[in-house]
């Protein structure tokens, strides 16, 4: 028993070197033969690199060595070597296979193996390998080299296919990479990189703790280049099925941080997509037979007309034709759909279209019929008194005519009135028509000349602006929230005029107190005047009203007043796809990419073969310092300690020893007590019978 005992303390001290030596052990046994298998080279028994040359000379070699002997090689052997010889021989396959460790084909091998199991070496049908198409169409493939992208611009994202030439499985992917770089047009720069081109390729591989250049998927492989990144740190990798649908969302998610469009039905459109968009914004709803993700430059003109638009997608069912046609004249898809004003009738284009027409077909309709002031439209509609007018900054005087008024029908029916006077002013801007009415030519001259500007403002969200024009008793019917059911859209016009000589020679004074500094704020650089409008509804009316304030500004010397105007308030937060998300791996890899990384790195660097010699050095040291320990002496105790080998009886006597010495010293110390014993020289007093004695 105790010798089973002294051996389990034995094999507990040593337990740690144990453990590392059995961990080199199997290291050595299972993880690098696993990790470093027989290479093509060593099927045929060569040394690696070895020449085409060479590695015929071996396979004629193995192939009448096994004939020679009269035995029937086995065909999974034959398999194996003609395989190694078909990939070494081609020069292209060969060269992919020494700088990457790219196998052509792989899964031949298998699938050879379950083919002619149990059959003769002679029956395998030759050869294994089945080469791709010499022309792979580089004109149309856009196949790049290092200079072309050191040439292009930085703030532009890249996307690579790392290819070869004389790859069937490139071939076969060659028509989707088009289709992918077709859909990435205007979106991003493309490429096709050939694994010739090695000092590009070289760059772009991943690299093997030992150093192996490689690439994990084998090729074709994407990688991209997020925006202001040129730089490895930040180069990102597409990991799923190479298809287009998989690899355009990747990138246009990934590396653009672009958003992605929703899919609604008949039913949810209404609800949750046009009732919830704000009404200031532009509805462009896309109907697709396919169900397919948007497009890449669809998802970037969501992202650039945020502020005027909203986008949605509808998958297209026969069934419901008539409905859509009921409610938009949609015929069939692919369509696009273009929502404005109440009333207004939507703009609908029929057909696929591409990045550049669908471009301009969004600047041109991001407006509503009737656009709305608000803060990233005032310099574009010229209502700013701190821009200039449409016309350009040579104009000094132009007029905006703005309609203000909390949501409401008043408000639509207002709208499509003023929709209306644009109209009449716009065909009445012909001046060589005989029938021009002299109450309107002023009017359609300026708005000919890009000096007027006809526009909506939310009186409930841009409070402060409204009451800053309105100024009366019954603003509040217009302007602010809500406090009754009265809704009055009112009218108004501002001529904005520009002093060039009074702007420069203007002198910027320093104020010399608080009260000074109050006086002598900032006021906008046009000066304002504004007319409030206070007839009726009538068309003719209101157009005689524009076009006489239009006369009167051009033609009456009026004060020059500037004043401080109130900012229009934003009315849409910041989209999340806004607050720094695209911007995460344009400063390195995001913390998915880092998380990945650190784990595709762990299992990478247990191939090592440097980690075995490690462990087995760990665990010599180990048992090492642990023996010395073990065979050293053991230590005298110190002078000052008690001598712990004196018996355990000895130490409880010397205790009860203190222990009463204690209490002895005590007693005769403290003070007598009527419970002390009684002395020798004490007696009783005696006691009288007699109380009076």
């Amino acid at each position: 028993m105790a010798r089973v005992s002294s051996m389990l303390t034995t094999l507990k001290a040593y337990s740690v070197p144990l453990m590392l030596f059995v961990g080199a052990i199997l290291y050595q046994l299972v993880i690098i033969p696993n990790t470093f298998p027989r290479s093509h080279y060593d099927v045929l028994g060569l040394k690696r690199y070895s020449s085409i040359q060479e590695v015929e000379e071996a396979y004629e070699k193995l192939v009448s060595s096994g004939s020679s002997n009269g035995e029937s090689q086995k065909s999974s052997d034959f398999i194996k070597i003609r395989y190694a010889y078909e990939l070494l021989t081609n020069p292209t396959w060969k060269r992919n296979y020494d700088m990457f460790g790219i196998e052509e084909q792989r899964d031949v091998i298998e699938g050879a193996k379950q083919l002619y199991a149990g059959k003769s070496y002679s029956e395998v049908h030759l050869p294994l390998l089945e080469a791709a198409a010499s022309d792979t169409g580089d004109q149309a493939f856009n196949a790049i080299t290092l200079k072309d992208v050191l040439a292009s611009e930085v703030d532009r994202p890249w996307l690579f296919m790392m290819y070869s030439s004389g790859s069937k499985c490139c071939a076969d992917h060659f028509g989707i990479w088009k289709r992918i770089a077709a859909l990435l047009d205007g979106v991003a720069n493309t490429g096709a990189v050939e694994l010739g081109e090695v000092q590009f390729a070289a760059y772009l591989a991943e690299r093997k703790p030992t150093g192996q250049l490689f690439y994990r998927n084998g090729i074709p492989s994407v990688v991209a280049f997020p925006p202001q990144c040129r730089n490895a740190d930040c180069l990102v990798r597409f990991e799923g099925e190479l298809s287009t649908d998989a690899v355009t969302d990747w990138f246009a998610t990934t590396i653009l941080s672009l958003p992605r469009i929703r899919y609604y039905s008949k039913e949810s459109l209404g609800q949750a997509f046009i009732a919830k968009t704000s009404p200031h914004k532009v509805k462009v709803i896309f109907f697709s037979k396919t169900g397919e993700r948007a497009t890449p430059f669809v998802r970037l003109a969501a992202k650039n007309y945020w502020a005027y638009a909203s986008f949605a997608f509808v998958l297209w069912r026969e069934e419901e034709s008539s409905f859509w046609w009921n409610a938009f004249e949609v015929e069939s898809a692919p369509a696009i759909v273009i929502l404005k004003d109440p009333g207004v009738k939507p703009v609908v284009h029929h057909g696929p279209v591409n990045n550049s027409w669908f471009s301009n077909m969004m600047e041109q309709h991001k407006h509503q019929e009737l656009p709305q002031l608000r803060p990233v439209t005032s310099h574009e509609l010229g209502c700013d008194p701190r821009g200039y007018s449409r016309a350009g900054v040579d104009v000094q005087s132009w007029y905006c005519v703005i309609l203000a008024g909390r949501l409401s029908r008043e408000l639509n029916e207002m709208r499509q009135t003023m929709c209306r006077i644009r109209e009449k002013l716009t065909s009445d801007g012909d001046l060589s028509s005989v029938d021009n009415e002299e109450s309107s030519i002023h009017a359609a001259v300026a708005l000919k000349d890009k000096r007027l500007t006809f526009t909506w403002l939310n009186g409930e969200s841009q409070q402060k602006y409204c009451l800053f024009y309105l100024q009366s008793e019954t603003s509040y019917d217009t302007c602010g929230p809500r406090r009754d059911i009265a809704d009055v859209p009112r009218l108004f016009i501002i001529r904005y005029k520009r002093n060039s000589t009074v702007e420069n020679t203007e002198v910027k004074k320093n104020p010399r107190n608080m009260w000074d500094a109050l006086l002598n704020e900032d006021v906008d650089p046009a000066a304002q005047l504004v007319a409030r409008y206070n007839g009726s509804n009538e068309i003719p009316e209101i157009i005689k009203w524009i076009s006489d304030i239009i006369k009167d500004g051009d033609t009456r010397d009026l004060p020059f007043y500037r004043t401080k105007t109130p900012e229009l308030v934003p009315e849409d937060e910041e989209p999340m796809f806004f607050k720094g998300a695209q911007n995460i791996l344009s400063r390195g890899t995001g913390m998915k990419q880092k998380i990945l990384g650190f784990i595709r790195g762990f299992f990478d660097r247990l191939g090592d073969p440097r980690i075995g010699p490690f462990l087995l050095l760990g665990a010599l040291m180990s048992f090492g310092t642990i023996w010395l320990r073990r065979s050293q002496p053991s230590q005298p105790s110190q002078p000052s300690q008690p001598d712990q080998s004196e018996p355990p009886s000895t130490k409880e006597e010397a205790k009860t020893r203190r222990r009463e010495r204690r209490r002895t010293t005590s007693k005769n110390d403290g003070p007598a007590s009527v419970t002390d014993a009684e002395p020798k020289d004490a007696y009783q007093m005696p006691f009288s019978d007699s109380d009076s004695e």
